[in-house]
């Protein structure tokens, strides 16, 4: 038998955009094509205008200019520029840029010298130019490679850095950019910088309050008392009660969106609890304390540690270079500010704590039921097999894969049993559903326990008592694309919004795309998705082509089905929109049917042979979240 060589022509030195390109993941996390908020294309976008803050936070450049169109992104800044002499250097040489001085750039984001290289190397096109004092200097790339360098000519533009790119379709492959995604980043830009100005697209993001304009324009409904709003040295920290269940955290670390929490939100919980103990001089249950909290906080640290490059989750133990520890800075914080708040308003303190009583009240009333209902939970899952799990939650890959778990939800054995034998068994768990689940609009979440649909669902989410450990990052309602099967995710969409809006605000929503017809020949097998794809398949392929029409999930082979949750899945997001108000959502589609919504429905669903082939109800739920 022959032995493997290893010898010197076995390694292998790979130049910086090979390294990228061969392992972009390391850089942007994971690709995807745009249907999830935390998709590669998005870290592109950031991490460009993440320079642009930069710039800001060091009192240059108040406005920036971002466009968006066919797949072609440009950002445009007005701060320093950057120095002519280094305008190919910092975007195409690692360890290269002005973050590494702590005195020019001392609790910035982007400290590694990273970003902006990413986003060269993966891009098709990538073109900067940097305007100093009347001066500018220009270079063009193709994925990273230089193609094109000016000389410092003349101008009379601003000063400022101008970026545009194309991402590379190789890589990504059939993106495209989610306008509420881009919206929801650029005004957490806003909400972190004062009186900054961002243009995207004829609209403009400017903030005057800060947090408390990011929880007035996020919160769905009215407080139960107005907004807690405490700044100081390095830390600002909003938060009130509203009238849904769980607990609502947006948190921040100079400037990025922990969208994992970390450090500093765990901070804050615990010590936002501990403080209001003190001050009723009550050992309130910490769970009562946050019931139904809507909170934001954002700390400025000296070289953060995040446990990604994607910088979702804060790892930094410490805030300060003396070493205090994050939990005593944002506790000495709150036990100063806060207590000292809650004396000067005696009316809020006391709709506060009468908000912790009824908390208290209605845990107690429910502890029974959750008891019988976890075991029960355990018994179905044993015995029914209604849930059929992913392996990533048995081995020691859980860590590494939790961004790619997956669940679906289906309904019947047939539809189920197709996905379960063309699934990724390692990341991708799929619950079955008996019937259509029950319209759980204005009930209370003793129905969460009572109804055994609902309560194997949560119990399968693990969301029982809040999101921090929900077992998949992906929840895809996977339903026939007929009117029983848009019902059916209407009624689990109304679940979600109902009693776990967190998980739908937080983008781990999804609904499942399956073809509507495949078009083949000999040669070859086209699948479609809508009317508009079928003609141009069968333009494509030529006379004669073999058409079948798909009529529920359960008609698509495993083999397959394979094609349609694999690499290639679509996934369509459900996204709240900044103006949408999960109450009146709700009241309209699932209430009851008042004139309004009957002509709603008459002109919006178009029925052919019990398959939908244009907008439903459904659809227009989705749009309008």
């Amino acid at each position: 038998m022959a032995e493997n060589q290893y010898t010197e022509d076995n390694i292998r030195s790979l130049d910086w955009k090979e390294h990228i390109r061969l392992r972009p993941g390391m850089y942007i996390g994971k690709l995807g094509d745009g249907s999830a908020a935390d998709d590669g294309i998005y870290i592109l976008v950031k991490e460009v205008i993440d320079n642009c803050i930069d710039e800001f936070v060091m009192g240059n450049g108040r406005r920036i200019e971002l466009s968006v169109a066919e797949g072609k992104v440009t950002v445009r800044d007005y701060g320093r520029g950057i120095p002519l002499g280094k305008v190919v250097d910092v975007v195409s040489k690692m360890n290269t840029g002005g973050k590494y001085d702590s005195k020019a750039f001392k609790k910035s984001v982007g400290l590694n010298g990273v970003g902006t290289k990413a986003v060269n190397a993966l891009s098709s096109h990538f073109m900067v130019y940097s305007v100093r004092d009347g001066e500018k200097k220009q270079a063009t790339f193709v994925r990273g490679e230089l193609v094109e360098e000016t000389k410092v000519t003349k101008t009379t533009e601003e000063n400022g850095t101008y970026v545009e790119f194309i991402p590379d379709e190789t890589i990504f492959k059939k993106y495209s950019f989610r306008t509420p995604f881009l919206n929801k980043m650029l005004w957490n830009y806003c909400y972190l910088n004062r009186d900054l100005i961002i243009k995207f697209n004829r609209e403009k993001f400017q903030s005057k309050f800060g947090l408390k304009d990011l929880l007035e324009d996020n919160m769905d409904g009215d407080p139960l008392y107005p907004i807690i709003h405490l700044e100081g040295e390095d830390i600002e920290v909003a938060f009130t009660h509203g009238k849904t269940y769980g607990e609502d955290y947006y948190s921040f670390v100079n400037g990025q969106h922990t969208t994992q929490g970390g450090t500093h939100q765990s901070a804050f919980r615990e010590s936002m609890a501990k403080v209001i103990r003190d001050f009723y001089g009550k050992n309130y249950e910490a769970s009562d304390i946050r019931q139904s909290i809507v909170a934001a906080v954002a700390v400025k640290v000296m070289e953060p540690v995040f446990e990604s490059q994607t910088k979702t989750k804060l790892g930094s133990q410490e805030i300060e270079p003396d070493g205090k520890s994050m939990r005593a800075f944002i506790n000495d914080f709150l036990k100063e500010r806060l207590d000292n708040f809650l004396h000067r308003n005696p009316k809020i303190a006391e709709t506060l704590e009468k908000k912790i009583k009824q908390s208290e009240k209605e845990r107690k009333e429910l502890s029974g039921i959750r008891k019988i209902a976890r075991d029960r939970a355990k018994k179905a899952n044993l015995h029914n097999k209604k849930l059929r799990d992913c392996r990533v939650h048995l081995t020691d890959l859980k860590h590494e894969l939790r961004e790619q778990t997956t669940l679906f939800i289906t309904e019947g054995d047939s539809a189920s049993g197709s996905i379960t034998k063309s699934r990724n068994v390692n990341t991708q768990a799929v619950f079955s559903l008996r019937g259509k689940p029950l319209n759980c609009y204005g009930l209370t979440k003793k129905v969460v326990y009572e109804n055994e649909e609902f309560n194997l669902v949560q119990a399968a989410l693990n969301i029982e008592d809040d999101m921090d450990d929900l077992r998949y990052n992906n929840i895809v309602v996977a339903t026939d694309a007929d009117v029983d099967g848009m019902h059916i995710r209407m009624l689990l969409l109304t679940f979600f919004l109902q009693f776990f809006p967190d998980l739908i605000k937080r983008n781990h929503v999804y609904i499942l795309q399956t073809p509507l017809f495949r078009v083949r020949n000999k040669k070859k097998t086209i699948y479609c998705y809508s009317e508009e794809e079928r003609r141009a398949a069968v333009n494509e392929l030529g006379r004669n082509p073999e058409i079948t029409r798909f009529k529920g999930l359960g008609e698509i082979s495993p083999d397959e089905f394979k094609h349609f949750i694999g690499d290639d899945i679509r996934l369509e997001p459900v996204i709240l929109s900044k103006e949408a108000s999960i109450d009146s959502i709700l009241s309209y589609y699932m209430g009851k049917n008042t004139p309004e919504r009957q002509e709603f429905i008459i002109d919006n669903l178009k029925v052919e042979e019990d398959l939908v082939t244009e907008d439903t109800e459904t659809s227009n739920i989705e749009k309008a979240s």
